[in-house]
């Protein structure tokens, strides 16, 4: 996979209701066909729980 980038994100977790948890969003961007690598960040995140997509964005893509 190329660099994963805010819209790669946002198709990963279409459907998601928020609040939600790590696990919750694992298991979403996996069934929506995200690549592995996106997968793997996603349920490595630091944070447990999310309020809104715009928090688990700042998680995702923190210090880059």
């Amino acid at each position: 996979m190329a660099e994963t980038n805010p819209i790669d994100l946002q198709r990963a977790l279409k459907g998601a209701s928020y609040p939600t948890d790590r696990e919750h969003l694992t298991e979403l961007a996996r069934k929506n066909g995200a690549d592995d690598q996106l997968v793997d960040r996603i349920s490595h995140l630091e944070e447990k729980e999310f309020s809104g997509p715009d928090k688990v964005e700042q998680a995702v893509f923190r210090g880059r």
